[in-house]
């Protein structure tokens, strides 16, 4: 008579497995977030619910009033002529991120002379103005409000093009909106809308009155304040940006502490090295700097900068572009002392220049 003991254990393996199988399914169908990456918001199917509902609280309506001179002739009780003030309103959003304080754009309070913010929820409240800083057109504000909505602060650096974001906001004033994208480019610049730009491109949805809105991460995470679009009419291309978190967490704490934002300044005018500028200059390449402009009474005039000179390195890092020098002078605390190298007329030299603040832009 044979053994019947290894067909016993091989059907007792198969019961198992398939008891096994038939358990997980249960478990998946009822609880298919267990199958997410632990850093990521559960989603239910394809929808981004519990991610909006984790931020969109937190986005609000931001209306601005100033008074302005109408330019024409009113007339008035006396039967004199003269200009006549109007209130001009303009509409944006903001984001609060942290006991009662909003993160918006500098463009969408700029001039004005009252700030009301309206929730999600209905509540309305009076803002006031912390700091701006229209380098990198932003601004902070402060509505007292009791139990203020906050949204999580995201890591922009962790971006990759291709992930999916969406934005929050109220474009064109027709009450909170959301829309999808994905991260089209990092790192964006010499676009001329501000000083600083290292922009996240995206092609979610982004009209006017998002300006100061969200850009979200599938968790619910702020990664960005959506700021500009490229439009040939008034909607969207699908070419927008958005002010990385990572920028405007630092921006903020420098609003908070000193009310302003700390920069050095060197007092050069760089542009960017062309083949042919290189050639012009009998440069090996086209690494570096050169200077189109010294500042008078500038630190780089006073340590004996040239037009024309070109800079390679600062404290021994290499530049690579006008705006990597511009990011790594501004990021230079006033009163250090920077070593500057570079080529003048075919012969190497090295300077040393003390950086003072940065003055603030006029805003007009």
């Amino acid at each position: 008579m044979r053994d019947e003991t290894p067909r016993k254990t091989f059907s007792f393996l198969l019961q198992s497995v398939a008891y096994g199988l038939a358990a997980a399914f249960v478990i998946v169908w009822l609880r298919p977030d267990l199958l997410q990456d632990g850093g990521a918001m559960p989603l239910t199917g394809e929808s981004y619910r519990q991610a909006v509902q984790r931020s969109a609280p937190a986005v609000v309506n931001v209306h601005t009033a100033k008074r302005v001179m109408d330019g024409g002739l009113g007339g008035r009780l006396d039967n004199e002529f003269g200009p006549r003030d109007s209130i001009e309103s303009t509409l944006g959003s903001g984001v609060f991120v942290e006991n009662g304080y909003i993160l918006t754009n500098h463009h969408v309070i700029s001039g004005a002379e009252a700030i009301q913010v309206a929730l999600s929820d209905g509540r309305v409240a009076e803002a006031e103005i912390i700091g701006t800083d229209p380098d990198t057109d932003l601004a902070l504000l402060r509505a007292d409000i009791s139990d203020p909505p906050g949204m999580p602060l995201g890591r922009s650096d962790q971006l990759s093009v291709g992930d999916v974001v969406l934005a929050i906001g109220n474009p064109f004033g027709v009450g909170q909106t959301v829309t999808q994208g994905i991260v089209s480019a990092t790192g964006r610049n010499s676009l001329g809308l501000s000083t600083f730009e290292n922009f996240i491109q995206t092609d979610a949805a982004i009209n006017p009155g998002n300006s100061g809105g969200a850009l979200i991460n599938t968790r619910g995470e702020l990664v960005g304040i959506s700021t500009a679009i490229y439009t040939r009419g008034q909607g969207s291309n699908g070419i927008g940006f958005a002010v990385p978190v990572n920028l405007a967490r630092g921006v903020m704490q420098q609003l908070l502490q000193h009310g302003r934002v700390i920069r050095g300044w060197l007092g050069v005018d760089p542009q960017n090295l062309t083949p042919e500028l290189a050639e012009a200059f009998g440069l090996p390449d086209t690494r570096g700097v050169i200077v189109r402009d010294v500042y008078r009474d500038s630190p780089a005039s006073a340590a004996g900068l040239q037009r024309g000179d070109t800079i390679t390195h600062i404290n021994g890092q290499a530049v690579a572009n006008a705006r990597e020098a511009l990011t790594i002078i501004a990021s230079t605390s006033p009163g250090e002392v920077v070593n500057l190298q570079g080529v003048r007329n075919g012969s190497a030299f090295v300077v040393k220049a003390t950086i003072i603040e940065r003055s603030p832009p006029s805003t007009g």
